[in-house]
């Protein structure tokens, strides 16, 4: 039997020591060594037994060991030390508030992965990881970042050789309230309001709803959209099981949600925080293009609506793409009848169909017309492009150079 979701418990501490859930809910612990080894040197053996899991590490820990830890007062000192530290890292200013002058006061950074820690499971190589480094160096810089992905029910999978030396894969299921991430809910009186949730209208009258998880990467808001939501279909909750899971319908819908539906997310968390819109958005590799076409979406259809070209201008100008890809092969590409199926049902009413699909077409020498590019699309909607090193940077512009 498929199991659907692991319950996690969450532990209750000694309000003396209640920081250590601050501590370990914020990942900066991941790569902040003296936050780890505040918790490696309370319970050394619960450390170890926990795979230096914070919030598993403190379900490690008896109720009696944690009474015993509260009323030590130089471990107290200590727990409190640390906490203001964080509190200190999260409110003063950084390099960037010293920049003044004209500086975005948001940025959104969309990547199909984020590789911060491996309790958070979230990647599998290195754009994942790449893009977890982003989000520390930004949150120590005081950059005002904030990522955009989706949560894996079950992340990437676990490697072991079998007695043949063969690969074996195991795809362990994920518990979202075991992990150090929070439910964006709707305001209430007592905080367990509802859950905030997006949608995109799918072919023949079926939605795809997605949950909005938050995890904090120090200063750095990490929103992930989980599909495996009640009220979705078991295709719909199944869209975002794994990291580069299926392909076909499967990966564009997995792609249509990080880009469309994290765009949505964005204007939630807007809305609940008070953050000011971004005024720059990342697309890390083409995974995520499809933000440009939810904010064309949002340009035509505002109360004074720009044209179709308007619209496209507006969104260019203030939209990077970073490609990592170095061979054609790695490319996700679709067909385009596949394309103009998902945007018939009225993903971007205001857009006209067609230049979606030009706007990923291959229409150049060696090209698929009747392929739809990913690459080519996020290429296309963005002002600025890069690679990641200085020869990747000459390989793309031999691969892209039809365009």
């Amino acid at each position: 039997m498929k199991a659907i979701r692991k319950i996690t418990v969450r532990t209750v501490l000694p309000e003396a020591i209640s920081p250590l859930a601050q501590l370990a809910k914020n990942l900066r612990w991941s790569w902040h060594l003296p936050t780890r080894e505040l918790f490696a040197s309370l319970n050394p053996d619960a450390w170890e037994e926990s795979n230096h899991n914070p919030l598993a590490f403190l379900g490690c820990i008896s109720a009696q060991d944690l009474q015993d830890l509260a009323a030590d007062a130089a471990v107290v000192e200590r727990i409190q030390g640390a906490a203001a530290d964080l509190d200190r890292y999260l409110s003063e200013p950084r390099w960037y508030q010293g920049l003044g002058g004209d500086v975005p006061s948001c940025i959104a950074y969309f990547s199909p992965e984020f590789g911060i820690t491996e309790v958070l499971p979230q990647y599998s190589g290195g754009l994942g990881i790449l893009a977890g480094d982003h989000l520390k160096a930004a949150s120590d810089l005081g950059v005002p970042l904030i990522g955009v992905g989706l949560l894996y029910q079950a992340g990437y999978f676990k490697q072991s050789l079998s007695r043949d030396a063969w690969q074996q894969e195991t795809y362990p299921v994920l518990d979202p309230d075991g992990l150090p991430l929070t439910l964006l809910r709707e305001p209430s009186a007592d905080g367990t309001g509802k859950p905030v949730v997006v949608s995109l209208p799918l072919p023949h009258g079926r939605k795809l709803n997605a949950h909005i998880w938050r995890a904090d990467v120090g200063r750095v808001p990490l929103l992930l959209l989980d599909s495996n939501v009640p009220g979705n279909d078991d295709a719909a909750r199944s869209i975002t099981d794994r990291l580069y899971g299926g392909g076909g319908d499967h990966r564009l819908q997995q792609e249509l949600l990080l880009g469309m539906g994290g765009v949505k997310a964005l204007r939630v968390f807007q809305r609940l925080t008070g953050c000011p819109a971004p005024e720059v958005f990342h697309t890390n590799e083409g995974h995520a293009g499809f933000l440009g076409i939810e904010r064309i979406q949002e340009l035509m259809s505002a109360e004074n609506p720009l044209s179709w070209s308007e619209a496209l201008a507006a969104g260019r100008a203030s939209t990077v793409f970073t490609t990592h890809t170095p061979v054609p092969a790695g490319i996700d590409r679709f067909e385009a009848v596949q394309i103009r199926h998902f945007f018939d049902a009225g993903l971007a009413p205001d857009v006209p169909v067609e230049n979606v699909l030009d706007l990923g077409q291959e229409n150049y020498e060696g090209g698929n017309p009747a392929v739809f590019n990913m690459a080519v699309m996020g290429l296309r909607l963005a002002q600025r492009a890069n690679g990641v090193a200085k020869l990747h940077g000459v390989v793309s512009r031999e691969m892209f150079s039809g365009l």
